[in-house]
């Protein structure tokens, strides 16, 4: 296996593809490099001089400058590099489009809803409205399991803290956000539960559904009944036996919809996972069918890779307009919008958000993007969508639910093992990871830096499992159980 890999010809660092040790001597195309110290895995070594206030390039674009001079073979890290991040930039439009992969069209085996969408799981959800009534979501969930067989996939209760002394944009958040989760096709039953007294009230979400299927959709107020849980188990009963009669069909690949999202990434994850996920969209795009990119604050740096394959300048403006609005969010709250990467992901390699973000888009791939929408908004475009959220996994796997993703792809160099409403496949970025944590994962793409497989052929080899996912295969998340909503907060609790 390679012990280096520069990314671009015209990097001035390499990234460690294992622990290099200082007096020994590696080779990189063709040429030896001396290691003057010990090199971490994931982490950076300079291969040309770099002096103090230089920048430093990484996937060919600038990742920050260098405080100090930095000699070749030496560890290019926190101690000697920061970031050159500010706030808002003015963004030019110079359109680039790369060609995507060839892909035969497949199908997979999923559920056909009387509205014609498509699922990949046939479950019902139990939404509270209000975080008073978490237990008891809880226990109908606990109580129904004797109704789960067949057809009937799952039940299960999506607890929150909100709904309640909440005003103004939070409080129609959260509504927007849970009336996007129940029209989730993967949800074939709904059960909004509510207290009765919260200012999420059964009539706001009713006026935020609009037309809806009663069928599908069922209310309980639990100030309105004597025993919530036993109406509750009748109305649970009543959709399992109306979803019981599904039955799994050949769907198109087109019909799919995947999030794209990484968390606790490390050094390899720009160059292993993540490209690896975002051959994966290329070909979910290319066989016709949508992939949702988010993580707004884990672009910033990284817009150049993005903004320029927008197909018009209607979508550029909004996506450049999502990038900047967010620096002004973090600004507004007296934050600096280079306060990343985390404590975790610089043990892992990443010193700078340019460089975590140059990594994160790598899972957008290459296609064009098509569309823009905001935090709660709903697919409604094929091709590839940017996502407006933050980088928090919790809150942005939320939002790519409520945006209608059948499953998603997750992205770790460090290892998580929280699961969203929908599968969530863990792609890991080193083999290291998945000999210590096999529990957590469903795929390692750490294949590709121990020169196993190139980025393409673990693309297609994830390709494969995404749709044996999409056709009934459980998840390691959803063997375990690990399903965990969260959703965006930004003003005050009364």
């Amino acid at each position: 296996m390679k012990s280096l890999l520069r990314i671009k010809p015209q990097d001035s660092v390499a990234v460690a593809l294992k622990p290099l040790r200082a007096g020994e001597t590696v080779q990189l195309d063709g040429t030896t490099v001396q290691v003057k110290q010990d090199i971490p895995q994931g982490h950076k070594i300079a291969l040309v001089p770099i002096k103090s206030g230089q920048d430093v390039i990484k996937y060919g674009v600038v990742i920050g400058r260098a405080t100090e001079d930095i000699q070749p073979g030496y560890w290019v890290h926190t101690h000697n590099m920061k970031t050159n991040l500010d706030g808002e930039v003015h963004y030019t439009y110079k359109p680039s489009f790369p060609e995507l992969p060839k892909v035969r069209p497949e199908t997979f085996m999923g559920y056909r809803r009387s509205d014609g969408r498509t699922a990949t799981r046939n479950e019902i959800w139990i939404i509270p409205t209000v975080g008073c009534v978490n237990e008891i979501g809880l226990s109908l969930a606990r109580r129904c399991q004797d109704l789960v067989g067949g057809a009937v996939d799952g039940i299960f209760a999506f607890t929150h803290p909100f709904g309640c002394s909440q005003t103004g944009n939070d409080l129609e958040t959260t509504r927007k956000l849970l009336v996007s989760l129940s029209r989730h096709p993967n949800a074939g039953g709904v059960l909004f539960l509510s207290l009765g007294c919260e200012s999420c009230t059964h009539q706001s979400v009713l006026d935020e559904l609009g037309d809806y299927d009663p069928e599908r959709v069922k209310f309980l107020t639990c100030q309105d009944v004597t025993d919530e849980l036993e109406s509750g188990r009748k109305i649970i009963a009543g959709l399992a036996k109306r979803i019981g009669r599904c039955e799994r069909e050949p769907i198109p690949v087109s019909e799919l919809v995947i999030g794209m999202k990484c968390g606790g990434s490390d050094g390899l994850s720009g160059i292993t996972s993540n490209p690896v996920i975002g051959h994966v969209s290329d070909m979910v795009v290319e066989c016709g069918g949508s992939t949702v990119l988010t993580e707004v604050p884990e672009m910033f740096g990284a817009e150049s890779f993005l903004l320029n394959r927008s197909i018009n300048r209607k979508v550029f403006d909004e996506a450049a307009g999502m990038i900047n609005g967010f620096k002004d969010y973090f600004i507004s709250h007296g934050e600096k919008t280079s306060d990343n990467p985390s404590p975790g992901n610089k043990q892992g390699g990443i010193t700078t958000l340019e460089d975590k973000s140059c990594g994160c888009v790598q899972k957008g791939g290459t296609a064009p993007i098509m569309d823009v929408l905001p935090y709660a908004g709903i697919v409604h475009t094929k091709g590839l969508n940017l996502l407006c959220s933050p980088g928090n996994d919790m809150v942005s796997t939320t939002a790519l639910c409520a945006a209608g993703c059948h499953l998603i792809l997750f992205s770790t160099g460090r290892g998580t093992p929280f699961g969203a409403p929908v599968p969530t496949l863990k792609v890991y970025s080193n083999s290291a990871l998945m000999k210590k944590k096999l529990n957590w994962m469903d795929f390692n793409a750490g294949v590709v830096a121990d020169g196993k497989l190139s980025i393409e052929q673990a693309g297609e080899e994830l390709y494969k499992l995404v749709l044996e996912v999409a056709s009934g295969k459980k998840t390691s998340a959803e063997l375990r159980g690990s399903r965990d909503i969260s959703i965006w907060k930004d003003g005050v609790v009364l």
